[in-house]
């Protein structure tokens, strides 16, 4: 227990402006848990813990309480919208059974006026108790948002992985049936191998994306007009049994690209599959190419609602969802990733008679 002239604030103070102190100041009794003002609150006075203990706490993120200081025996509280005349930016409440003495606003502003060593000493208690604050507000905003970056990559990691995950369930039941043919359980097990090789390259992307690295990243000369032909087949069947059908609007130029198979065939998967997501109860996918002098321009367009204008101007940023229910829209980020290592670059728009539209270009040459 600490009496108000034995406080490092105050005990400066003549005996004259002690007296005046001692008879301006009330002593308030706040039971474990009662609050002594909120957020909000006007800046009625200053606040002195004789006994007990005060926490100051304040909302930090999505309505998540912080606590910033505990103030014991002989410290002051609660200064900041005195001074400043504005309301209280945050709460005070008892931590235990606590007695306060509350100094009025008039009387501590007529106190900070005649003193210049008061005003000297609350300066000090205002510059560390904001040091203070500043290092706490910090250290929880990012805390919560990095609790927020993981929560938002693992739903991206656990939606990417489902397509694959579900390829493999259905080739697995096929494989088990009682009359499955020696062609189904070859087609079966030729499923399979692909799609725990496409989850492992997902995987390394994810990490690749994560930790900001480049991953080794070689360009090889590959037959566009093949490379597609048979990505093409093998989505094919995939997409039949979500009611969406597959088709080449025009011919695939026949030219070769320096490109990396593996990381192309992963920017097709998403741009498609995102797509088919959109088209819940079924439609169109649609490959269009067109040849430039330097470039080669593909388009993969749907029947979907299209790109909702909200998010049009950010559908590449990391988390932007786009037609998930439960996506982050990493996927399209690691799309933009893998055009740009290929030094092309990928745009989106809506169709005027509907859907969504992804163009990227390719370089026909690696220095293009």
């Amino acid at each position: 227990m600490v009496a108000l002239e034995k406080t490092q604030l105050f005990n400066h103070l003549t005996p004259e402006e002690l007296r005046g102190l001692q008879a301006a100041a009330i002593e308030r009794s706040i039971p474990r848990g009662g609050d002594i003002f909120k957020e909000g609150d006007g800046g009625d006075g200053v606040y002195v813990v004789k006994d007990g203990l005060v926490q100051i706490s304040g909302i930090v993120g999505e309505n998540v309480r912080h606590i910033f200081a505990r103030i014991g025996p002989g410290e002051i509280f609660g200064e900041m919208a005195v001074l400043e005349n504005k309301p209280r930016s945050a709460s005070a409440g008892a931590a235990q059974d606590t007695v306060v003495y509350f100094i009025p606003r008039e009387f501590m502003l007529k106190l900070v006026d005649t003193s210049p060593q008061l005003s000297l000493k609350l300066l000090r208690e205002i510059s560390a108790r904001l040091r203070e604050f500043n290092r706490q507000y910090l250290r929880e905003v990012l805390q919560t948002e990095r609790l927020s970056v993981i929560g938002r990559f693992a739903r991206s990691i656990i939606h990417d992985l489902k397509n694959p995950l579900n390829v493999i369930s259905l080739s697995a039941e096929m494989a088990s049936m009682e009359n499955s043919s020696a062609k189904d359980l070859a087609n079966a097990n030729l499923f399979i191998r692909k799609e725990v090789d496409r989850i492992n390259d997902m995987v390394n992307e994810i990490l690749e994306f994560t930790q900001g690295s480049s991953m080794t990243f070689e360009l090889t000369p590959t037959d566009y007009a093949v490379f597609v032909r048979q990505l093409v087949d093998e989505l094919r069947l995939e997409l039949q049994m979500k009611s969406v059908t597959i088709e080449l609007e025009s011919a695939t130029p026949a030219v070769t690209l320096p490109v990396n198979r593996k990381r192309l065939q992963h920017l097709f998967r998403n741009l498609i599959h995102n797509a088919v997501e959109a088209m819940s109860k079924g439609g169109k996918v649609k490959l269009r190419f067109r040849l430039e002098p330097a470039e080669l321009i593909t388009e993969i367009a749907d029947t979907g609602p299209g790109i909702p204008p909200e998010i049009a101007a950010r559908l590449f940023e990391p988390f932007i969802t786009y037609g998930k229910k439960q996506g982050t829209g990493l996927g399209l980020s690691i799309c933009k990733k893998i055009v740009e290592d290929h030094k092309g670059r990928i745009v989106a728009r809506n169709a005027p008679e509907g859907g969504a539209v992804f163009s990227f270009s390719l370089p026909l040459s690696k220095t293009a």
